[in-house]
C-alpha cells in the first residue's frame, strides 16, 4: 500500500454561517478516501477566515485539521501555515485573500469562469457568474469556463492548465449559470488537482507542462488563449 502521499493544504473561506461554504474541500477530502483514491494525496489541515461557519463544521465532522486565520494575509502568514502543516502543494478552494510567498508551482486555485477576462480583485462568486450572463447577453460569448491555475502574486493571473467550457443555455440566471458551473468544479476539481501532485501537469519556467498531449487536450479542450505559455512534454 503506499504511504509517501502527498500533504495538500487547502485554504477555503467558506461562509460564516454554520452548514454553508466548503463542500469543494469536502469534495476533495472524500476523493482521497475513496477506494481507489481519486486524488492520490493527504489533505492535512484546511484553513478559513472564519473562526465558524461552514468549513470549520466540515472539517470537524470528517476529522480534518481546522485553523482560524484572521489575518493579516502576509507571505510570512502563509509560510508559517506551509510550515506547520508540512504541506507538499496548497489548494485554493474559494479562498477570496491575495496570496503572497508561496511557490506558484505547488499552489493551485480553482475559478468560476473564464480567465483572464473575468478575473482580478472583487471577480469571485456571483461576481463572476453576473459578468458571465452579461457578457453572454451581449452577443461576445456562449460559454463559462472551470478554471484552474497555478497562483502567482496577483489575483487570477497565474498561468492556467484547465479551461473546461461550461454552457450557458438562454434561460439561464447567474444563480442558475453558478449552480452549472459548481457542479463542474466538483466533479474536476479532484481529479484535475491528481495530475498536478503526480506530476503530469505541472509548472516549469513559468510554463506549463503536460506529461502527454492528450491530457492538454482534455485539459484546454477549446485551445490556448496568446497569453499562456502552454508547451507538451
Amino acid at each position: 500500500m503506499k504511504t509517501n502521499y502527498p500533504n495538500i493544504l487547502v485554504f477555503a473561506t467558506g461562509a460564516p454561517n454554520w452548514g454553508e461554504g466548503g463542500s469543494g474541500f469536502e469534495m476533495m477530502v472524500n476523493a482521497t478516501r475513496a477506494k481507489p483514491p481519486a486524488l492520490n494525496a493527504t489533505i492535512c489541515g484546511v484553513v478559513s477566515n472564519y473562526s465558524a461557519g461552514g468549513v470549520a463544521e466540515r472539517a470537524d465532522r470528517l476529522g480534518v485539521k481546522f485553523r482560524f486565520w484572521k489575518g493579516p494575509f502576509t507571505a510570512e502568514g502563509y509560510q508559517k501555515y506551509v510550515e506547520q502543516f508540512k504541506a507538499d502543494f496548497v489548494m485554493l478552494s474559494g479562498w477570496l485573500k491575495l496570496v503572497a510567498g508561496l511557490d506558484p508551482a505547488r499552489t493551485i486555485n480553482i475559478h468560476p469562469g473564464p480567465l483572464t477576462r473575468f478575473g482580478g480583485p472583487n471577480m469571485y462568486g456571483h461576481h463572476v457568474h453576473e459578468a458571465v450572463m452579461a457578457a453572454y447577453k451581449r452577443g461576445e460569448i456562449t460559454h463559462s469556463a472551470v478554471t484552474m491555475h497555478f497562483v502567482d502574486s496577483k489575483y487570477d493571473t497565474g498561468p492556467v492548465f484547465l479551461s473546461y467550457p461550461v454552457p450557458i443555455c438562454s434561460g439561464d440566471t447567474p444563480e442558475i449559470l453558478a449552480a452549472r458551473v459548481n457542479r463542474e468544479e466538483h466533479r474536476l476539481q479532484s481529479h484535475v488537482l491528481d495530475h498536478v501532485v503526480q506530476g503530469h501537469v505541472r509548472l516549469e519556467g513559468g510554463k506549463v507542462v503536460y506529461a502527454t498531449r492528450d491530457l492538454r487536450g482534455m485539459m484546454m479542450p477549446n485551445g490556448y488563449d496568446e497569453n499562456i505559455h502552454v508547451v507538451a512534454a
